[in-house]
């Protein structure tokens, strides 16, 4: 057979064998189609068999049902039920000279997704039905991100389960569990439940008291035990922590600005401040809308002291932080700034690529490139501040910065001289030279501020800076409806404006977005699986209504406060399900999509660092004062991974330099911090394993743990149950105290040494599965 081109490849996509009309498709086929299916079709299909294709491949439609089931010039691909005797299937895997995509092969992974769509018979719930937005036609349901929130009827539990649902969560929870006739497992006993509070909270583990109070008062007081917990981790300093690490990830926050193409990479010096501000923000509940007005406007904010307008100016960092191509040979700077700018606002708050309109209307999403400059206009008209870029012009030119009033003078230490470190022209060595911009000590700020001079954006043809276009007023997304018009000030850049139409209580996007960023960090996968993508592209919510639920209770009920939003869902009953299921019903929904228990989840690279110094005794909880390199303008490619001191405060405060970043973290899925992060990947690796066995860090730590062991209790096996107690909440079994001791008798007889032998169980304990996971 004759090798197949992509558009021939992807005309084998025809059903014979399922019957012309809408047949009923349960529940799980399909959110398995949602999720699994939709998603591949409309990234590696849709450009060339929608109506919109420039060349129609096949004569295949494949954005519709009854397009499917149509087919193509090929042939029958799909044997419902039958993968193993579809065409499909033997295109996706590459087989008898049969290649689709004929570029790469899809992972196996997703190729095993269409086998078993296939055993389902491959339902396809889209109906063929169309509504015209932005003079594109779409699937009916296809824009539910853009759609108004709704505020749905609380649906009512019967039967059995009538009593179950403690909150209004669990209500829409368990219709569609029962819908799926799935029933929820037992609730999560208190030594579970307290740990995953904590760690789901502040990012750390209970110490032995903590558990043993917390159980006997869930014993006496159920529920109220839960609420009094829960409160104690929420006024908590470290909740600001945990959760502003969260952020941080989504503002794309670094030190430094990552390679710019030419193998340069400046530090940002003050970037620190925003991180502290961020967590600040946190602790003290500010209310997500006034979150995002001060990160996006807080320069054009009023303020009562010069506190305060230090604040608002730090918060503007959230702009400034993004890295910066190569400023040399570039004509588009200024735009590829904006686009940074845009694709923070777009895919962190809003929840929709809007940056993929820059050089054309958007592929997929009723986005038009007009809506892309109406909002590059905003940003044109604004003044990005990230400061001296360690005088490397070729990276990026040098800007001011924010001074600050209020903020305190920074000394580190005698003798020291600011410097940067550029290379010599004639040897191309580093060499360091006075920094004289600014007085040493001098407290600065990235951020943004209004041009002097503001303007509109002219439509930079195919993305080109060089090619313009007509003028394009400033505005926002026009898809985005609200029931306000909001109009830009013409006098200013129009960022106050654009924060105000973000958080107007009835934008489709933002209360939406955020209330599954919450969920997703709660239970480790959001409602919309692609947390930073609602639109086309993206997943479909599995529990609709309950996004809509949340998002009004977030926005109306809750003000926008995170900490009484996540006290809610802590709270129910949903959240408190064990993790522990019968076999059948986790065959029944192996990824918990209907969430009849709880998900068991590794922890962040943060956490893990954070837990290993709890459990031996070093943690400092302490806020860590700036950071390492904020002395420091310099370029990170010659000061290279010696940059990176020793520190015992949370993982938080470590220097989070793009293309170098902590050693200590550096194993567990850090994102490169150059694009919003929604939800960080979670590799589960052998390597893991083998990465802390051999981590310096970590066996400096199981030696403090060890010590630490002996010092609390001279009863060997007592030793051996603080441990376990320390480092994974719960006793030894018998086989493992055995086990414990065995070893320890072994090691002593070996190396002579009381301190290595508990060094090495404590280390033995560190480097567990089980340490790193929580259920």
């Amino acid at each position: 057979m004759n090798r197949l081109t992509g558009i021939a490849c992807l005309a084998l996509f025809f059903l014979p064998n399922l019957q012309a009309e809408q047949p009923r498709i349960s529940p799980q086929g399909r959110t398995f189609f949602e999720t699994k299916i939709r998603p591949v079709l409309i990234k590696n299909c849709y450009e060339c068999h929608t109506p919109e294709a420039k060349k129609l491949g096949g004569r295949l439609l494949l954005d519709t049902r009854a397009g499917v089931l149509k087919g193509g010039e090929s042939g029958p691909a799909v044997v419902a039920g039958k993968p193993e005797e579809s065409l499909l299937i033997q295109a996706l895997r590459w087989e008898h000279d049969l290649e689709m995509p004929p570029e790469n092969p899809l992972p196996e992974t997703v190729i095993h997704d269409f086998v078993e769509w296939i055993k389902m018979g491959a339902p396809d719930p889209r109906t063929g039905k169309t509504q015209e937005v932005a003079g594109k036609s779409y699937e009916e349901g296809a824009l539910w991100a853009y759609e108004p929130v709704k505020n749905p009827a609380v649906p009512k539990a019967e039967g059995e389960l009538a009593d179950w649902p403690r909150d209004s969560i669990d209500q829409f929870v368990l219709r569609r569990m029962t819908e799926l006739d799935l029933k929820p497992a037992e609730d999560a006993p208190p030594e579970m439940l307290i740990r995953r509070l904590f760690f789901d909270l502040i990012g750390l583990p209970p110490d032995r008291e903590q558990v043993k109070n917390f159980v006997a008062d869930f014993q006496k007081n159920g529920q109220a035990a839960v609420g009094k917990i829960v409160d104690e981790l929420l006024a908590s300093p470290q909740f600001g922590e945990r959760w502003g690490r969260h952020w941080l990830d989504v503002a794309r926050y670094a030190e430094s600005n990552g390679n710019d193409g030419l193998s340069r990479n400046p530090t940002f010096p003050h970037a620190w401040r925003y991180r502290d501000y961020v967590i600040t923000a946190f602790n003290s509940d500010t209310p997500y809308d006034r979150f995002l007005t001060e990160q996006i406007a807080g320069d054009l904010l009023p303020a009562e002291s010069d506190a305060e307008r230090d604040k608002h100016l730090v918060a503007t960092g959230f702009l400034a932080l993004g890295a910066k191509p190569a400023k040399a040979m570039n004509n588009n700077f200024d735009m590829d700034v904006v686009a940074d700018q845009i694709d923070v606002i777009g895919t962190g708050v809003m929840g929709i690529s809007v940056a993929c309109a820059r050089c054309h209307n958007h592929k997929f999403d009723p986005i038009p490139t007009r809506d892309y400059y109406a909002l590059a206009g905003i940003f044109i008209s604004t003044e990005t501040m990230w400061g001296p870029a360690a005088n490397e012009k070729l990276t990026a030119p040098p800007t001011d910065l924010h001074v600050l009033k209020a903020a305190p003078n920074v000394k580190p230490p005698e003798g020291w001289k600011e410097t940067v470190l550029v290379l010599e022209s004639n040897t191309g060595k580093p060499k360091a030279i006075p920094k004289s911009k600014w007085a040493p000590g001098t407290p600065l700020a990235m951020g943004v501020r209004d041009k002097k001079k503001v303007a509109d954006a002219k439509i930079n043809q195919k993305g080109d800076a060089k090619k313009l276009g007509e003028a394009v007023p400033r505005g926002f997304v026009s898809a985005c409806k609200t029931e306000v018009d909001i109009a830009v000030n013409p006098s200013q850049s129009g960022r106050l404006e654009l924060a105000k139409w973000l958080t107007s209580g009835d934008h489709p996007q933002t209360g939406r977005v955020m209330a599954n960023r919450v969920w997703l960090h709660l239970f480790g996968r959001g409602i919309v699986g692609t947390v930073n993508d609602f639109g086309v592209y993206g997943e479909r919510p599995t529990h609709p209504e309950l996004l809509d639920h949340l998002a009004t209770r977030f926005v109306t009920e809750n003000g926008w406060s995170v900490k009484k939003q996540i006290r809610d869902i802590v709270l129910s009953r949903t959240y408190q399900l064990s993790s522990i299921a019968p076999e059948g019903a986790i065959a029944a929904d192996p990824e918990n999509l209907w969430l009849a228990r709880h998900t068991r989840r590794r922890l962040d690279a943060e956490s893990i660092r954070d837990s290993v110094l709890k459990v031996s005794g070093q943690l400092d909880l302490t806020p860590a004062d700036g950071s390492i390199i904020r002395h420091r303008d310099i370029l990170i490619n010659l000061a290279g991974s010696s940059l990176h001191e020793p520190s015992n405060h949370r993982s938080v405060y470590l220097c989070y330099l793009r293309n170098s970043p902590p050693p200590e973290l550096s194993a567990f899925d850090l994102p490169p911090f150059t694009k919003p992060t929604g939800k960080r990947e979670t590799s589960t690796l052998p390597g893991h394993s083998l990465f802390l066995y051999n981590s310096p860090f970590i066996i400096e730590q199981a030696g403090h743990f060890g010590k630490a062991v002996i010092a609390e209790n001279e009863d060997e096996k007592e030793r051996v149950r603080v441990a376990f107690h320390r480092a994974l909440n719960r006793e030894p079994s018998e086989e493992e105290m055995y086990r414990a001791i065995e070893f320890l008798e072994a090691v002593r007889a070996e190396l002579n040494s009381e301190e290595k032998a508990w060094a090495g169980l404590c280390q033995g304990l560190l480097t567990a599965n089980e340490f790193r996971y929580v259920d």
